[in-house]
């Protein structure tokens, strides 16, 4: 039996891309369970640590306790979520899931869900674990991304994310203490881009553990291509425009690149009609009064099949994002026959053939993104691009073929 650990299980990147993993498993013959500290509705297998109200309570106690501990160190709020002490979490060793487990797989388990100590308890039964990176954090003294700071390499110090970096700072102790639990540890890691798998092969911490890359899955039945037309007048959407997608958890997150893309629209907006934006997560709404071009936001999406008909209304996908890993946004348009643009970092540039499946623009270049929306507006008349997008996803990301390369793992430990 295989038991995923994960914070989150139908909420953000990580926690949707490890809720899809454990249903393309049980699909395929796998005996997967999940254990999370709170579920969004009931799902075959997927048990909840928090299963009464006192429980759910404690949750969410050890997920403020875990901001306070880092609170007085950050440097600004601006980090306050990009940055995992890890002080504060569950002792889960003694679960039945856990004791029953021939597998341990985590996901990303911070915010109060699995602290260092509560890692080292689960390290120290001796049985294998699966570890997929969504972030960096498995490598850093306490950062989800380094925003260009290489310490990782060697030994975490002098932390940027800190109000007073110092050599003993928190990093460099979390640092210290991911060492010596991971020394314990039957321990393979997973990155679901080779971008990360290249920095985990490089990265002090976890150059010495086997690491391979095996993409995040996605139900391409689910996520397939609608007729435009007919969707566009489903959601109320101009027929007759070129709709340009923008697509998040958090919309108004830096990293995710917005400001690059308002500009880009700006810019783009200058040599093509027709256009306007479609946007949907989490946002404010008043950020896009002044925009560029008309902007239609559809709020924040958590229905599957509601997100298949904003993909399926827009013409391309603009995926801006300065750090990511293997992002959800873009295997979904992308399974939807929804060309994608985006810049050349992370994983994205494995996701996006360039010219191919859409256009892969050069990094932090408002105008090299311009480039890009025109250059799909202009070239994917005859579909041929959208096809491409799709066959994308059913070649490298489908259900099968991901749940096929995972048992190949689990049956190797």
């Amino acid at each position: 039996m295989v038991l995923h650990l994960s914070t989150f299980h139908l909420e953000g990147g990580a926690g949707v891309a490890a809720t899809r993993l454990h249903r393309a498993l049980l699909k395929y013959g796998t005996d997967s369970y999940m254990l999370v500290p709170t579920a969004q509705g009931h799902e075959e297998k997927v048990i909840e640590l928090s299963d009464n109200k006192l429980q759910k309570k404690k949750h969410f106690g050890r997920f403020i306790a875990e901001r306070l501990h880092f609170y007085p160190q950050e440097k600004d709020k601006t980090v306050r979520f990009a940055f995992s002490p890890a002080a504060i979490g569950a002792d889960i060793a003694g679960h039945p899931l856990v004791q029953k487990a021939d597998i341990i797989h985590l996901h990303w388990v911070n915010f109060g869900f699995l602290s260092l100590q509560s890692l080292q308890s689960l390290f120290s039964m001796g049985k294998p674990v699966v570890w997929t990176l969504h972030d960096m954090w498995t490598f850093t003294g306490g950062c989800h991304y380094s925003r260009g700071c290489d310490n990782y390499l060697s030994h975490c110090q002098y932390c940027p994310y800190l109000a007073k970096p110092d050599q003993y700072d928190i990093s460099f102790s979390q640092f210290e203490k991911k060492q010596f639990i991971y020394d314990q540890a039957n321990l393979a890691l997973v990155s679901p881009s080779r971008w990360l798998d290249g920095l985990v092969k490089a990265a002090a911490l976890t150059k010495p553990h086997t690491s391979l890359t095996i993409p995040n899955c996605l139900d391409t039945t689910l996520f397939s291509p609608y007729n435009k037309l007919e969707t566009r007048k489903m959601l109320g959407l101009p027929e007759n425009k070129n709709l340009i997608l923008f697509a998040g958890a958090n919309t108004q997150d830096p990293r995710k690149g917005f400001a690059f893309f308002r500009e880009a629209i700006s810019q783009a907006g200058c040599v093509m009609e027709n256009v306007e934006v479609l946007i949907f997560g989490k946002a404010n709404p008043q950020n896009f009064s002044n925009f560029p071009v008309p902007v239609h936001y559809l709020g924040k999406i958590t229905q599957p099949e509601e997100m298949v008909k904003a993909y399926n209304a827009a013409n391309m996908i603009v995926v801006p994002s300065l750090e990511d890993n293997l992002p959800n946004t873009v295997m979904e348009a992308l399974s939807c026959g929804v060309p994608a643009v985006g810049f050349s970092t992370g994983g994205i540039p494995e996701m996006i053939d360039h010219q191919v499946n859409g256009f892969v623009s050069d990094f932090g270049s408002a105008e090299s993104l311009a480039e890009g929306i025109a250059w799909v507006l202009q070239n994917d008349g005859n579909n041929v691009i959208s096809e491409n997008a799709r066959k994308k996803v059913l070649n490298s990301y489908s259900e099968k073929l991901i749940a096929s390369q995972y048992q190949t793992l689990y049956a190797s430990l």
